[in-house]
Protein backbone atom coordinates (compact mmCIF):
# COMPACT_ATOMS: atom_id res chain seq x y z
CA UNK A 1 0.00 0.00 0.00
CA UNK A 2 1.80 3.28 -0.81
CA UNK A 3 1.33 6.38 0.53
CA UNK A 4 0.90 9.48 -1.29
CA UNK A 5 1.63 12.40 -0.01
CA UNK A 6 -0.44 15.87 -1.31
CA UNK A 7 0.47 19.18 -1.81
CA UNK A 8 -2.41 21.65 -3.72
CA UNK A 9 -0.85 24.81 -4.51
CA UNK A 10 1.63 24.56 -7.84
CA UNK A 11 0.17 20.58 -7.66
CA UNK A 12 -3.89 20.42 -8.28
CA UNK A 13 -3.82 24.00 -9.21
CA UNK A 14 -1.02 26.53 -10.83
CA UNK A 15 0.96 28.48 -8.14
CA UNK A 16 -0.27 31.87 -7.67
CA UNK A 17 -3.56 32.01 -9.43
CA UNK A 18 -7.24 33.40 -9.50
CA UNK A 19 -9.51 31.29 -7.04
CA UNK A 20 -11.98 30.07 -10.15
CA UNK A 21 -8.69 28.05 -11.54
CA UNK A 22 -8.34 26.11 -7.68
CA UNK A 23 -8.58 22.48 -8.59
CA UNK A 24 -8.26 22.36 -11.99
CA UNK A 25 -5.79 20.02 -12.09
CA UNK A 26 -7.79 17.47 -9.78
CA UNK A 27 -9.06 15.66 -12.44
CA UNK A 28 -5.27 14.59 -13.76
CA UNK A 29 -4.55 13.55 -9.89
CA UNK A 30 -7.98 11.99 -9.08
CA UNK A 31 -7.64 9.52 -12.70
CA UNK A 32 -3.81 8.76 -10.86
CA UNK A 33 -5.16 7.60 -8.43
CA UNK A 34 -8.05 5.76 -9.56
CA UNK A 35 -5.47 3.38 -11.49
CA UNK A 36 -3.91 2.45 -8.03
CA UNK A 37 -7.09 2.06 -5.49
CA UNK A 38 -4.53 0.91 -3.36
CA UNK A 39 -3.04 3.92 -2.62
CA UNK A 40 -3.49 5.75 0.45
CA UNK A 41 -3.18 9.83 0.19
CA UNK A 42 -2.05 12.14 2.64
CA UNK A 43 -2.42 15.94 2.66
CA UNK A 44 0.59 18.13 3.14
CA UNK A 45 -0.95 21.14 1.66
CA UNK A 46 -0.42 24.74 3.92
CA UNK A 47 -4.34 24.46 3.00
CA UNK A 48 -4.33 21.43 6.12
CA UNK A 49 -3.56 24.37 8.53
CA UNK A 50 -6.58 26.25 7.19
CA UNK A 51 -9.80 24.28 7.13
CA UNK A 52 -10.91 21.85 8.56
CA UNK A 53 -10.09 17.62 7.04
CA UNK A 54 -13.84 17.41 6.45
CA UNK A 55 -13.78 21.27 3.74
CA UNK A 56 -10.88 19.97 2.08
CA UNK A 57 -12.47 16.04 1.42
CA UNK A 58 -15.35 17.62 -0.35
CA UNK A 59 -13.48 19.26 -2.44
CA UNK A 60 -12.71 15.31 -4.05
CA UNK A 61 -14.78 13.12 -6.10
CA UNK A 62 -16.31 10.59 -3.29
CA UNK A 63 -14.09 7.49 -4.71
CA UNK A 64 -10.94 9.42 -4.58
CA UNK A 65 -12.00 11.14 -0.80
CA UNK A 66 -12.61 7.55 1.14
CA UNK A 67 -8.60 7.35 -0.28
CA UNK A 68 -7.54 10.24 1.78
CA UNK A 69 -6.22 9.08 5.20
CA UNK A 70 -5.64 12.84 6.98
CA UNK A 71 -3.23 15.20 7.00
CA UNK A 72 0.59 15.43 7.82
CA UNK A 73 1.32 17.46 11.21
CA UNK A 74 2.82 21.14 11.34
CA UNK A 75 6.88 21.18 11.05
CA UNK A 76 6.76 23.17 13.98
CA UNK A 77 4.51 20.98 16.37
CA UNK A 78 7.27 18.59 15.41
CA UNK A 79 10.02 17.02 18.42
CA UNK A 80 12.77 14.80 17.96
CA UNK A 81 13.21 15.97 13.92
CA UNK A 82 16.39 13.83 13.09
CA UNK A 83 19.63 16.01 12.21
CA UNK A 84 18.87 15.10 8.58
CA UNK A 85 15.65 16.42 8.07
CA UNK A 86 15.92 19.64 10.32
CA UNK A 87 15.36 22.53 7.71
CA UNK A 88 13.55 20.17 4.89
CA UNK A 89 9.74 21.08 6.66
CA UNK A 90 7.65 19.32 4.44
CA UNK A 91 9.90 15.78 4.20
CA UNK A 92 10.09 15.64 8.09
CA UNK A 93 6.17 16.09 8.19
CA UNK A 94 5.63 13.28 5.81
CA UNK A 95 8.45 11.05 8.06
CA UNK A 96 6.69 12.34 11.42
CA UNK A 97 2.77 11.19 9.45
CA UNK A 98 4.35 7.83 9.16
CA UNK A 99 5.87 7.10 12.46
CA UNK A 100 2.59 8.43 13.94
CA UNK A 101 1.10 5.67 11.79
CA UNK A 102 3.01 3.10 12.48
CA UNK A 103 3.65 2.68 9.10
CA UNK A 104 7.24 4.29 8.82
CA UNK A 105 8.35 0.76 6.51
CA UNK A 106 5.84 1.57 3.66
CA UNK A 107 6.62 3.04 0.04
CA UNK A 108 5.67 6.93 -0.52
CA UNK A 109 5.91 9.59 -2.94
CA UNK A 110 5.42 13.15 -2.48
CA UNK A 111 3.23 14.96 -4.99
CA UNK A 112 4.57 18.48 -4.56
CA UNK A 113 6.37 21.35 -6.72
CA UNK A 114 8.97 23.06 -4.46
CA UNK A 115 12.08 21.04 -3.96
CA UNK A 116 13.73 22.81 -1.24
CA UNK A 117 10.49 21.29 1.52
CA UNK A 118 12.62 17.49 0.71
CA UNK A 119 16.26 17.01 0.75
CA UNK A 120 18.62 16.87 -2.50
CA UNK A 121 17.91 13.97 -4.02
CA UNK A 122 14.79 13.11 -2.52
CA UNK A 123 13.97 9.65 -4.39
CA UNK A 124 10.48 9.93 -2.92
CA UNK A 125 9.61 13.40 -4.48
CA UNK A 126 7.54 13.85 -7.23
CA UNK A 127 8.05 17.35 -8.77
CA UNK A 128 5.35 19.39 -10.82
CA UNK A 129 5.87 22.28 -12.40
CA UNK A 130 4.36 24.91 -10.20
CA UNK A 131 2.96 27.07 -13.09
CA UNK A 132 1.38 24.50 -14.91
CA UNK A 133 0.27 22.12 -11.85
CA UNK A 134 -0.22 18.50 -12.46
CA UNK A 135 -1.08 17.49 -16.36
CA UNK A 136 -2.37 15.16 -17.84
CA UNK A 137 1.47 13.50 -18.73
CA UNK A 138 2.85 13.85 -15.38
CA UNK A 139 -0.30 12.35 -13.87
CA UNK A 140 0.40 9.16 -16.05
CA UNK A 141 3.40 9.33 -14.71
CA UNK A 142 2.45 9.62 -11.30
CA UNK A 143 0.14 6.75 -11.94
CA UNK A 144 3.28 4.59 -13.12
CA UNK A 145 5.36 5.54 -10.13
CA UNK A 146 2.45 4.57 -7.63
CA UNK A 147 1.88 1.08 -9.50
CA UNK A 148 5.78 0.82 -9.03
CA UNK A 149 5.11 0.94 -5.44
CA UNK A 150 2.79 -1.90 -5.18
Amino acid sequence: MPILFLDFDGVLHPEHCHESKHFCCLPFLEDAARQVPECKVVITSTWRLEQPLEALLQRFSPDVAVMIEGVTPKYSDLTNVPNTLVGYEREAECHAWLWANDVPHLSWVALDDRSWLYRPFCRSLFMVNGRTGLTPTSGSQLASRLQCLL
